[in-house]
């Protein structure tokens, strides 16, 4: 399949990333020779230096041969030019990374889609909603969902009151009679441990289960018997991403939103009627404890500095603060995130990547996840063709000892495999893998 990326940021090559698990053809336009240098270093794609607005460029990219336009660079209007022009010279399908979240209301969905832009994407709004759900499910650090929530994966940190601490894995058929799970990773430090049945799971484990559809809270209630609810929300940052954030939350918790612009400050308060906002500064931490810090259950930080997000996080949970979650732009950090204290780390551009590669899912690659703190990929194969994989239960099959199975989707079931289990055709497999199972798993998946 044919694909351009116009634009090689941080979601134009994560895209590209995430794509060369599939092989497909890719060309990646921007107008900075560095990044496509980096790109072009990095991974099996064509460059082309250029506007991506401009129809001499996106011939030259041959967009009338492409399956799939993705205008994913920093300025709205270059990503709607992009994909209307795409979509004229031929390209079956385009999506644009947009801010305003007007443009997401159907009825401007509707008249984008008629001048050509199939698809529209908001980081902004996409990472809000992610804050939302982490806030609600506020036990978990991390939460994935699979084909429409059918099955989930969701991340949480043991201590010392959880009844999993110092247990082996063999030993929690208790908890597994009780509501369908799977452990399938374990970070344990800075090292990442495939769970088997002699494993102890101890304090401070970061752990990601596999469960069914609908059992999400009954997960948290047996690895956890504590009764936590947030109530009180404080966010921290004049930002776009803590306007609409404050906007999905205002109306089921009590929010506070706190920024050093006063005209900021003056616009947050007209459209968030029951937000308080606070003009002040920050990074006073004594101004955010006179303002309730210590009452609060959780704690956001969405300023433009990765940095202040995590120190402010990080003191947030000292002053006792049960959910704290910091914005960073830096997708290193990321990766860090259960090891310094704070407890999710998000990132707008990696969370829209992820979205948008939903729509290129062909293939055997129905979706790939990567795992804050975790060296290793979580992804969903289409079991395409009768083998070895439909002819053997799960047991005799040869999975590398760096990869298992989570969980299986068959139409509208879905399934925790045991060893007995046994594949067909179309089955959706969810697998754990470490970077050096990749290469086999996809053998034995073509």
């Amino acid at each position: 399949m044919k694909i351009i990326i116009a634009g090689a940021g941080d979601v134009g090559f994560h895209l590209a990333e995430m794509l060369a698990y599939e092989n497909q053809d890719i060309t990646l336009i921007d107008l900075d020779q560095e990044v496509l240098d980096y790109a072009a270093s990095h991974l099996d794609v064509l460059t082309i230096k250029g506007d991506c607005g401009s129809m001499d460029i996106l011939e030259k990219a041959e967009a009338n041969r492409a399956k799939m336009v993705l205008a994913v660079t920093t300025s709205e209007k270059t990503n709607l030019i992009a994909a209307i022009l795409a979509k004229k010279l031929g390209a079956k399908k385009t999506i644009a990374r947009v801010n305003n979240q007007e443009y997401l209301f159907d009825s401007q969905r509707a008249t984008f889609a008629e001048l050509g832009v199939d698809n529209l994407i908001s980081p902004i709004f996409l990472a809000a909603e992610e804050i939302r759900r982490l806030v609600k499910q506020a036990y978990f650090t991390d939460i994935f969902e699979f084909e429409d929530g059918q099955m989930s994966l969701v991340g949480i940190t043991l201590d010392e009151s959880s009844p999993l601490t110092d247990m082996a894995l063999r030993d929690i058929k208790e908890f597994t009679d009780e509501v369908d799970l799977r452990p399938i990773a374990v970070l344990r430090g800075h090292r990442t441990v495939i769970p088997r049945g002699e494993t102890f799971l101890r304090s401070n484990d970061h752990v990601y289960f596999i469960t069914k559809k609908n059992r999400i809270e009954d997960l948290r209630r047996i690895v956890d018997r504590r009764q936590i609810r947030v109530k009180n929300i404080m966010i921290l940052g004049g930002t776009e991403l803590s306007r609409a954030t404050a906007k999905l939350l205002e109306n089921d918790y009590n929010v506070t939103l706190v920024a050093k612009d006063r005209e900021c400050c003056k616009a947050f308060s007209e459209e968030l009627p029951n937000t308080l906002v606070i003009n002040g500064d920050f990074s006073n931490f004594d101004l955010l404890v006179e303002e309730g810090l210590d009452n609060m259950d959780a704690f956001i930080a969405l300023t433009d500095n990765s940095e202040t997000n995590i120190i402010a996080s990080l003191t947030a949970k000292n002053h006792g603060v049960y959910k704290t979650i910091a914005q960073v732009e830096n997708k290193e950090y990321v990766h860090i995130s259960q090891n310094i204290g704070v407890d999710t780390l998000i990132n707008k551009k990696l969370i829209a990547a992820n979205n948008i590669f939903r729509f290129v899912r062909k293939g055997k690659v129905e979706a790939i996840t990567s795992l804050h703190g975790v060296d290793a990929e979580v992804i969903e194969f289409v079991v395409q063709k009768n083998n070895q994989l439909t002819r053997k239960p799960l047991r005799e099959l040869p999975f590398p000892d760096t990869a298992l199975i989570g969980g299986v989707i068959r139409g509208d079931e879905s399934h925790i495999p045991s060893g007995d289990f046994q594949l067909q055709v179309e089955d959706k497999v969810i697998v754990f893998t470490l970077p050096e199972g990749i290469s086999k798993v996809e053998q034995l998946f073509r």
